[in-house]
């Protein structure tokens, strides 16, 4: 795939880990001079999974692999990745993979083609078995759970319990489903934990970002996730807010809960740099990406408080989190504040898009 991409891998990959002393390092993976990427995932024995939302003219793959000797491979295969085709048997508009404890891949399609209306039978999720490079698993979600204008964002995958917990971004609410009987159910969708809070802006690099809709900052409702599986904790974030929030699992799994029980067991917990991804990290605490600091910060339940961990100017809206092998954090770069969309239809983008990983203390 190298007609559409150059991808660098870093000779700095192989440098030992920081002490806990030194400031975090930011280490190139990969980079793309016009496919703006925003998942990544990593599987235990160091395979490295992107994904490219359908976002603008220049989108020509969704998903892919990164191998060794700088190409991308299609995944699982082209055909997925094809334009065309039954909308149920390939990649619409991807916004996210990610690799379970078990070391199988899910992809999470929310179907909507440069986030407008959704494509029918487009919306969901698949397992993809590693071992094979074949998919295994199709949840697909009817509009009872993927409204027309919905944007499924982020997913996590409980493996002790066998669900899914994704975030809805475009309507706002989160959306569980169990993965033994492919059933999803359409939660907190009137709650104001999974909406964009009132009169917020977003404003990164000195550029402040505005839809042309409302001349505000684009309404991005619940995004980031977060599970804390040993505690059964889920945490989630609206994009275009500053409250970090909280619920158990195991009342999001509690189909017998009205929506105002439901709503009762949310918890307000602290206020944070506006994040996009968020990632599960050591002792309970959450990792988020800060957009406006360009940067990553670090939620500690235990205290309360939020520190901002790593600040590094080619952190240009750091979007996805993940872990990698060896204790390895991986982030990508979207710039989604400089897209056309936000800036009176030019382009205020720079390639390339990149591919990160570093080490915290």
């Amino acid at each position: 795939m190298k007609a559409f991409t150059s991808l660098l891998i870093s000779a700095a990959l192989a440098a030992p880990l920081a002490s806990a002393q030194e400031k975090p390092v930011l280490r190139e993976v990969a980079s793309f001079p016009s496919q703006q990427v925003t998942g990544v995932a990593v599987s235990k024995n160091g395979r490295v999974f992107v994904n490219f939302p359908f976002w603008s003219d220049e989108h020509v793959i969704s998903v892919a692999e990164l191998l060794s000797d700088g190409t991308l491979k299609p995944y699982p295969d082209a055909i997925w990745n094809a334009k065309e085709g039954a909308p149920q048997f390939r990649w619409v508009c991807v916004q996210s993979v990610v690799v379970d404890d078990t070391d199988a891949l899910w992809v999470l399609d929310p179907a909507a083609p440069k986030t407008e209306k959704i494509v029918p039978r487009g919306p969901k999720l698949v397992k993809i078995d590693l071992h094979t490079n074949k998919p295994v698993q199709t949840i697909s979600f009817d509009e009872s759970v993927a409204p027309g204008h919905s944007y499924l964002n982020d997913v996590r995958i409980d493996t002790e319990f066998g669900y899914a917990y994704m975030t809805e971004s475009g309507e706002g609410a989160l959306v569980v489903a169990d993965l033994k009987t492919g059933k999803a159910r359409r939660l907190l969708a009137g709650h104001p934990s999974t909406k964009a809070e009132a009169d917020v802006s977003v404003t990164v690099e000195g550029l402040k970002v505005i839809d042309p809709k409302t001349g505000k900052a684009p309404a991005i409702k619940a995004d980031g996730i977060a599970l804390d599986e040993l505690a059964g904790w889920l945490y989630y974030h609206p994009l275009a807010g500053a409250t970090l929030y909280r619920i158990k699992t195991s009342f999001l799994r509690d189909a017998g809960l009205s929506e105002e029980e439901l709503a009762a067991k949310v918890e307000k917990l602290a206020t944070t740099p506006k994040p996009d991804g968020m990632l599960e990290g050591p002792e309970g605490t959450v990792y988020l990406t800060a957009i406006e600091e360009n940067g990553i910060a670090r939620y500690n339940p235990g205290t309360g408080k939020t520190t901002l961990v790593m600040q590094d100017p080619r952190l240009k809206w750091p979007d996805t989190l993940a872990h990698g092998p060896d204790g390895w954090l991986y982030v990508t770069t979207s710039q989604i504040h400089r897209m056309p969309k936000y800036h009176g239809g030019k382009s205020m983008q720079e390639g390339p898009f990149h591919v990160f990983r570093l080490k915290l203390p």
